[in-house]
């Protein structure tokens, strides 16, 4: 049987370079080598932001990022793009989860703190807490062999290991223990130079971005501080500038033409910058343009999302089926049904 691969993100709306060079350049390029699942995780949100206006955000925030999915290169006939809500055994995959994992372990993970703290929440959620087992079962549900993610998310996936691993050994082999694929950009740093990139912080440069906005956020980018004009010698090292360049610049003599200038104070700011907006719009380019193409045809997203969603309920029954019968569930209720049976029918 072909390897799973199963991914996703939470439905906050339209993707960013962060999203790009941290996963999405590694689903396209994995797709057809794995049987690939790509999950809407909106139970993800919940976490956070449980008020009634954010969930009723979510269905235009799916619709967004999933459009920048297929339009990144994405192939929804060679692969399952489902809503995670719409998945019911991901509730009952997670309850049997919440039993492996002990709260002392959920606590030492450093994600959960900077999410509550990005959240402004002055206390932790049971949820929130809860955050890494229901991502498990996300993974395991396909029963993923692999699951590429972003660096935040890598002890979450080592937390999959462990509670994959334990079910295994109480009940019998069932789920794989999936590997964990870290994007060639683990972190993109923001346009701020401050964190990593994310809405939230408005440091961002956008999928769909157009070329104008592309270029004012380029134009307003961090760089060396110490360099007051062109002729003062720059530092290239931990520049966002370059690093930039280093990413998504194809050309790369035109880069170290540029770091060679740069360091020797013969180049100034605003030429570095127009060449690497130029070069991030050469990228963008051919995104947009299938954006566009994709937005042109009214439904066909949702059907995409509504087909996938589908196709990920019947893996979902098989994968159920299997974890209950290796727990002995199965055995329990059908006990008690066929006794129930045998005394209606006696009775009778």
């Amino acid at each position: 049987m072909q390897k799973r691969l199963l991914t996703g993100d939470r439905p906050t709306g339209r993707l960013h370079l962060g999203h790009y060079v941290g996963s999405i350049q590694n689903r396209v390029k994995l797709q057809r080598e794995y049987e690939s699942y790509f999950l809407v995780a909106d139970l993800h949100m919940l976490t956070t932001k449980p008020d009634r206006k954010d969930i009723e955000g979510i269905t235009e925030n799916a619709r967004q990022m999933v459009t920048d999915y297929l339009a990144c290169g994405i192939d929804p006939d060679s692969t399952t793009i489902y809503l995670q809500s719409a998945v019911p055994e991901v509730y009952e995959l997670n309850l049997f989860f919440e039993m492996l994992v002990t709260v002392p372990r959920l606590q030492r993970l450093p994600s959960l703190k900077d999410m509550a703290r990005a959240a402004d929440l002055n206390e932790m959620p049971f949820g929130l807490l809860g955050y890494p087992v229901l991502q498990s079962a996300d993974i395991l549900l396909p029963r993923a062999h692999i699951v590429p993610v972003g660096k935040d998310n890598e002890a979450h996936v080592e937390l999959t290991r462990e509670i994959a691993r334990r079910f295994n050994y109480l009940y019998g082999e069932v789920f794989p223990v999936p590997d964990v694929l870290i994007g060639e950009v683990p972190t993109l740093v923001g346009t701020d130079g401050n964190a990593k990139m994310s809405k939230s912080l408005n440091n961002t440069i956008m999928l769909s971005d157009d070329a104008g906005t592309v270029q004012k956020r380029v134009r307003s980018m961090y760089t060396d501080p110490n360099r007051v004009s062109a002729d003062v010698p720059g530092t290239v090292e931990g520049n966002p500038v370059f690093i930039y360049h280093d990413i998504f610049n194809q050309n790369k003599a035109e880069v170290e033409d540029l770091k060679q200038r740069y360091r020797t104070g013969k180049v100034g700011d605003v030429e570095v910058k127009d060449k690497l907006a130029a070069a991030i719009n050469s990228v963008l380019d051919p995104i947009r343009e299938r954006r566009a193409a994709i937005e042109a045809d009214n439904g066909w997203v949702d059907e995409v999302i509504y087909n996938g969603t589908q196709r990920m309920r019947q893996t979902a029954r098989e994968t159920l089926i299997e974890a209950k019968k290796a727990m002995g569930l199965t055995g329990v209720w059908n006990k008690m049904k066929r006794k129930a049976e045998k005394r209606t029918k006696q009775q009778s």
